[in-house]
């Protein structure tokens, strides 16, 4: 029994990049071998296990064999006599087909050493056609180094076009194409991950609406970059700079999908595009099953999101609203992220990258100052539906009393 690091703790010790997860593979070993030594079976496609004291995963070595559509349409053979180099072809990329025994001897069968030296995310075999969720995982690994100057090899770009154009995505369920997409949004350059699905045609499959704004422009005196979907990768990027969470980031990927919508006479205005933005935000979140609480900001960034931009100029009962419809009292963290989405959306454009938004800080300093207001501040001979109604009558005063230490500051659409 031989057992080999493998993939992308491989990859990623090679090429300097932190890691921390770390998989094996067995080779010359059966089921029952690992089960004696006190491995615990995980996984119910091929024999997974874990380790009994690292819970690490160790995997014997095994082929596989196309037999469905979709992710899961795979017949797997495991077997003692199952070769390394057997193992590691059916690995998407040959940064992915490396393996390092105990000593740190690198066994590199598919040359995935030089396409890292040449900064190439290339397939491995043909076989990389078979699965469709590897266009996603080869644009997740696009985002992850392009910090690096990673680009995709020519030859595995138009295996992933033919995988886009084969149907082959649509077997994707909801849940793997969250999963890959959750995860590419927390890397560094999250915007190039849509960028890739893109230039491969799988965008307009998987993301319809978010493929809509390209090509849709803008006012230029307020969008200097005018198309609407460089906008938006623009302001994605802005919140991955910012090292902000999933949920701003996923609000900031889809608060204008309302633009796409917006009549061709009416171009390069976008009125209205907040409420024409609900429908579309929320057929994304249901579609892709999208967490509740990440749906949610989203739907408030896309709604609200104006309201933000002109803080300073709306009335104190407005902004108390807008207050209230976030949660203020109860959830004071969506206020923030709110603001922080809002915040990537003003900076999205171009030349305007480090614009000052005093918006942020002037909202967030509201929330505190209304926070701060409570029922037993009021006198005491407010009693019962009183008390609710002076409250908020109070918190509106107390905006408008801190409304006059700020100046109004450009607007921004």
């Amino acid at each position: 029994m031989q057992v080999y690091l493998v993939g992308g703790a491989v990859r990623d010790h090679l090429l300097g990049h932190p890691y921390h997860e770390k998989d094996y593979v067995v080779v010359g070993a059966t089921p029952e071998q690992l089960l004696a030594q006190g491995y615990q079976p995980v996984g119910k496609d091929f024999p997974v296990f874990l380790h009994p004291k690292t819970k690490e995963e160790y995997a014997l070595a095994r082929t596989e064999r196309k037999s469905g559509h979709g992710y899961h349409g795979f017949e797997f053979f495991t077997d003692p006599n199952v070769s390394l180099e057997e193992d590691l072809i059916r690995r998407d990329l040959t940064i992915n087909a490396m393996a390092m025994d105990d000593s740190g001897q690198v066994y590199d069968p598919y040359h995935g050493q030089k396409d890292l030296e040449k900064k190439l995310l290339r397939h491995v075999s043909d076989a990389f056609a078979e699965d469709p969720l590897r266009v996603l995982r080869v644009a997740r690994f696009a985002a992850r180094y392009h910090q690096y100057g990673f680009t995709i090899a020519d030859e595995t770009l138009a295996l992933m076009q033919k995988l886009a154009e084969s149907g082959e995505l649509q077997a994707l369920t909801p849940e793997r194409v969250w999963k890959e997409t959750s995860r590419a949004l927390m890397e560094d350059r999250a915007d190039v991950y849509f960028d890739v699905l893109r230039q491969c045609h799988a965008l307009k499959i998987l993301f319809p609406e978010i493929d809509a704004l390209f090509g849709v422009p803008q006012r230029p005196e307020y969008h200097p970059e005018i198309d609407c979907g460089i906008h938006t990768l623009m302001s994605l990027q802005q919140a991955c700079k910012a090292n902000y969470s999933l949920d701003v980031r996923f609000a900031v990927l889809v608060h204008d999908l309302g633009k796409a919508l917006t009549p061709k006479d009416e171009l390069p205005r976008h009125i209205m595009h907040e409420e024409r933005g609900i429908a579309p935000v929320t057929e994304v979140c249901d579609r892709l099953k999208v967490p509740t609480q990440t749906k949610q900001l989203a739907l408030a960034v896309c709604k609200e999101h104006l309201k933000c931009h002109q803080a300073f100029t709306l009335k104190a009962g407005t902004v108390w609203r807008l207050l209230q419809r976030l949660d203020v009292l109860r959830r004071p963290e969506r206020v923030e992220a709110f603001v922080q989405a809002c915040e990537c959306d003003a900076r999205g454009r171009l030349g305007l990258e480090d614009r000052e938004y005093p918006q942020a800080q002037y909202l967030l300093d509201v929330m505190q100052t209304v926070r701060n207001i409570k029922a037993s501040d009021l006198p005491p001979e407010i009693t019962g539906p009183d008390i609710g109604e002076m409250l908020i009558q109070k918190r509106i005063e107390a905006i408008a009393d801190f409304k006059q230490k700020y100046t109004q500051p450009e607007q921004i659409t």
